[in-house]
């Protein structure tokens, strides 16, 4: 099978990584992709947004599988331009990415569905932005109701400071703030039938101890030895299951990644948000653990054959993934930098450690920074403990002038396993 991976960052790194691992793949192709993307796949150019343009390549290439890794691409309706093309895509319609397109559009069909997730208020004026507010009182938690690359989210006790998030982003969504742990379960689905991958968990913010503002994603880990053991069964019965259901009883079925992002608050288990694709930095960790060949579990997913597939099939280590990002990042990072260390990471410390590249690029043969978060150092062990040791060891080879990256990915819970 001939697979093209639409998307350039660490997620599809993760993913082209895992596909080319799979005997069923027999060409790997990925548009545009980054620096270390064009080390498993043939790379081509391709305007992500444009459908008509991404259909067309995947016929040229004789595609028998197009992915769709980042949610932009999947709310301006590329998965239908390649579907109408007669071609398998992993990924939902348009319609159905409004699930992450429209914060408002996933609470309603939360409150359909009898998902449990915060109280909220969409908000458009700012009278109704200051009774919110007040409502709820702090810590206060705005959500841009569109796509905001991971950043439309503000969560402070800052009066001031919430209000104007929520003014600069006309559409909002505040809602109640959600204690407790935050937990990333993703399900592959064809539209009916759901199956779980295994849970983990990121870190939002930018500096060590939850400190700093919120970014795309500083690390992850999974799995969650903390965890109640029956809470993947829960969401399944709770979450994930219903919110399929009531999509498909709106003839808007979704096929392809849903992400829950979770609160386990002292009253249960309640959503934070959805995706409509794979998470960056939890698909680095989560696709490490997978054993099953991922190509045939996605093409299933596409084609509506999910029912029929085995049970997925998942290694007993654990993973870690810590970013790197660049100098001044979630704001406005600098780019061009030259990184070094790469090839030492490959000859010591593969395969138990590796480096995926989220923001690079080519400079006269040279791997260079791109954006903000630049690569994720993966790697995995017999336990949190290892996993976490091989990450920063590998990462400790890596140099690129004035980065920043966190400290304390995992160890809270590699600390709390080992008690």
């Amino acid at each position: 099978m001939k697979v093209l991976v639409i998307g350039g960052g660490a997620r599809e790194h993760a993913l082209c990584r895992s596909l080319s691992l799979d005997p069923q793949v027999t060409a790997l192709h990925c548009a545009p992709g980054n620096a270390g993307i064009a080390e498993v796949a043939e790379l081509h150019p391709v305007d992500a947004l444009d459908g008509a343009a991404v259909a067309r390549l995947a016929t040229e290439l004789e595609a028998g599988l197009v992915v769709v890794g980042p949610e932009a691409p999947l709310v301006a309706g590329v998965a239908d331009a390649v579907r109408a093309a007669g071609i398998p895509c992993f990924g939902p319609s348009r319609e159905a990415a409004e699930l992450e397109g429209s914060k408002a559009f996933a609470k309603d069909v939360m409150a359909a569905a009898n998902v449990p997730t915060a109280r909220s208020y969409v908000c458009t004026t700012p009278e109704q932005i200051d009774d919110a507010l007040d409502a709820f009182g702090p810590p206060y938690v705005v959500k841009d109701d569109g796509l905001a690359a991971g950043k439309g989210v503000v969560v402070t006790s800052d009066l001031a400071a919430a209000r104007a998030h929520a003014l600069a982003c006309g559409r909002v969504v505040i809602e109640e703030f959600l204690d407790g742990p935050e937990v990333s379960l993703f399900a592959i689905t064809d539209g009916e039938t759901v199956v779980p991958l295994q849970p983990a968990q990121d870190f939002k913010r930018a500096l060590d101890g939850d400190e700093g503002p919120n970014t795309g994603g500083m690390g992850a880990y999974s799995p969650l030895p903390w965890a109640d053991p029956k809470l993947v069964d829960e969401v399944m019965d709770s979450v994930l299951q219903p919110t399929v259901d009531e999509l498909r009883r709106r003839g808007t079925p979704f096929s392809g990644l849903l992400y829950a992002g979770l609160a386990i608050t002292g009253r249960g288990v309640r959503v934070i948000e959805f995706n409509a694709r794979f998470g960056d930095p939890e698909t680095q960790v989560v696709l490490a653990r997978l054993r099953t060949p991922l190509a045939g579990v996605l093409l299933a997913a596409a084609e509506g054959d999910l029912a029929a597939l085995p049970p997925l099939n998942w290694r007993d280590d654990a993973a870690v993934t810590v970013v790197v990002a660049s100098h001044n990042y979630p704001d406005t990072p600098r780019t061009g930098d030259p990184i070094e260390g790469l090839a030492e990471v490959a000859a010591q410390d593969a395969p138990d450690a590796y480096v995926l590249h989220a923001g690079t690029r080519l400079d006269g043969g040279k791997v260079v920074s791109a954006g903000g978060r630049v690569l994720s150092v993966t790697a995995t062990g017999t336990d949190l403990t290892r996993a976490r040791e091989r990450a920063y060891a590998a990462l400790g080879r890596i140099r690129l002038a004035d980065s920043q990256h966190r400290t304390d990915i995992a160890r809270a819970a590699a600390e709390a396993a080992r008690d």
